[in-house]
């Protein structure tokens, strides 16, 4: 037997009448251990015996097909099973799939449907990885053109979403030739968005042009006011640091108890952090709009005390200046205790007409990959990122909160305040000692860099940002790119290199999902 041989154990207590089936399989490269009862098939499985598939019968004499398909799943948990019966009775098919198997066929079955079966069983991923590969070969150069020409804002967001969908959909292709294409070709469209930011920041804030996206402080009013009228109850989640594309792969595990009424996308105000962003999303204003008309709701970089402190309170300034007078709850979950009571607490807040829930799991675990060597270790790339965020929303009380709304057919919407990118390429810079510490923005005065490798704004009023002397500035580190200074410069990029950032531009950190769903 070749050892790339795929193996089938065949168990039929008529297993001379399937000769032919068994070697039509043999010469289409299979290798076939034939059995005709499930005690001399769990006798050769106990000798250590390779199998890959069984093809099992289910009215056998003895023990039945329903009998060694359950000694097989406690001994074999993750050995393929194709259960083959005569009989179409419901009460049989419902055992079978509740002992999982991998698939059902219903005798008499011919050469082709066998094939098939173990087509889709034995070579679907395979087959998957290269239809994947071949379609994205085939987008490659449309991809391109489209990063190449002068993209509006929408046509922007339609992009990143094909690069998403391929990015997941590559994600666990050997070829590593196509993995680094791909990667150059997301690079490029992460250049192209950093200049396209650029061009028309300070237009979309200042309300220069007609055209100009939901921004941090415009998506609520828009998008959330209109649903809090009376007999309409909304839980709004806003998860701090969620990307689009680990929107993406909790989106499965949600579909299951709601249905998505709209995937939009909206952007991120600079500075993409949790400070500047998510208080201009629960205060309808911008920076310097906040510190004016609510002082003693903000806090500038050089004050001591949490940023974000304030942010019930200012949403409940914003409902009330756009006339929604509502009783509402604020909750902020930091660690799972917390969660689980306001699990348990639930029915309490169900009748508001709007509860806002902050997660803050996703933005502990992109720090988290930056300060511990373990969670930096099982996020090291982008595809780990997802899979950990995935995880972690399987067993959390998010998704236990949501499955509880969905009996009760609560509406919910789930957004975030920005996103955060992996870096890649350090970027001098030098400041005083009171300029800002984040790797991705610097705030400060008499800063010193290239002004073609960053966004600047000389002016921050301009950008209704905070001015904290008569020579701040703002700049914006673009793409993948972080800043560094020039002492300690080489310890500095050896711990900061591959770790998740956000307060820059690029397409990770700006195009945040904002997704409506309704229950099922």
């Amino acid at each position: 037997m070749n050892a790339n041989q795929i193996v089938i154990m065949w168990v039929d207590d008529e297993i001379d009448l399937l000769k032919p089936h068994i070697l039509f399989l043999e010469q289409k490269g299979y290798s076939v251990l034939s059995c005709n009862n499930g005690v001399e098939a769990m006798e050769m499985l106990a000798q250590d015996t390779h199998v890959d598939i069984v093809f099992l019968d289910e009215n056998m004499p003895g023990l039945s097909g329903i009998d060694v398909l359950q000694q097989l799943k406690v001994k074999h948990p993750n050995l393929p099973v194709v259960m083959i019966t005569k009989s179409e009775e419901e009460r049989i098919m419902e055992d079978a799939l509740g002992s999982n198997i991998t698939d059902y066929l219903i005798k008499p079955v011919n050469p082709q449907q066998i094939l098939l079966c173990l087509k889709k069983i034995i070579d679907n991923k395979r087959l998957i990885q290269e239809r994947n590969a071949q379609e994205y070969q085939q987008s490659f150069r449309n991809i391109s053109q489209e990063i190449s020409d002068r993209l509006d804002f929408n046509e922007w967001v339609a992009l990143y979403k094909k690069l998403v969908y391929w990015e997941i959909n590559l994600e666990n292709n050997p070829d590593q030739g196509l993995t680094e294409m791909f990667q150059q070709q997301k690079l490029e469209a992460n250049q192209q968005f950093s200049r396209f930011v650029s061009e028309n920041y300070l237009d979309w804030i200042n309300g220069r042009v007609k055209e100009k996206p939901l921004m941090s402080h415009t998506v609520l009013k828009t998008r959330l006011f209109p649903r809090i009228v009376p007999n309409s109850h909304t839980f709004l989640f806003v998860i701090d640091n969620l990307r689009f594309d680990q929107w993406k792969v909790i989106q499965p595990m949600i579909s299951e108890y709601y249905r998505v009424e709209s995937e939009d996308v909206y952007c991120s105000i600079l500075p993409t952090s949790t400070q500047y962003a998510r208080n201009a999303l629960f205060a309808g204003l911008l920076p310097s709009e906040i510190e004016k008309k609510y002082p003693a709701l903000w806090l500038n970089e050089n004050e001591d005390g949490l940023k974000n402190q304030y942010e019930n309170e200012l949403l409940a300034e914003y409902l009330k200046r756009y006339g929604k007078q509502v009783k509402y709850n604020f909750a902020k979950v930091l660690n799972v205790d917390f969660a689980k009571k306001l699990n348990n607490s639930l029915n309490n807040y169900i009748n508001n007409l709007l509860n806002v829930v902050v997660i803050n799991f996703v933005d502990m675990l992109s720090h988290a990959g930056t300060d511990i060597d373990i969670v930096r270790e099982m996020s090291d790339d982008d595809a780990s990122y997802r899979s950990v965020t995935r995880s972690w929303f399987e067993h959390s009380q998010m998704l236990e909160m949501i499955k509880m709304l969905a009996e009760r057919k609560v509406n919910i919407v789930i957004t975030a305040d920005h996103g955060s990118i992996r870096v890649k390429n350090p970027v001098k810079i030098v400041g005083t000692r009171d300029t800002s510490t984040n790797l991705r923005y610097k705030l400060g005065k008499s800063l010193d860099y290239d002004s073609r490798n960053v966004f600047e704004i000389k002016n921050p009023s301009e950008a209704y940002l905070p001015k904290l002397n008569v020579s701040s500035a703002y700049v914006f580190a673009r793409a993948h790119d972080y800043f560094c200074y020039p002492n300690n410069y080489n310890t500095f990029v050896n711990y900061y290199n591959n770790t998740l950032q956000h307060g820059g531009i690029s397409m990770e950190e700006m195009l945040v999902p904002y997704i409506e769903l309704k229950a099922k």
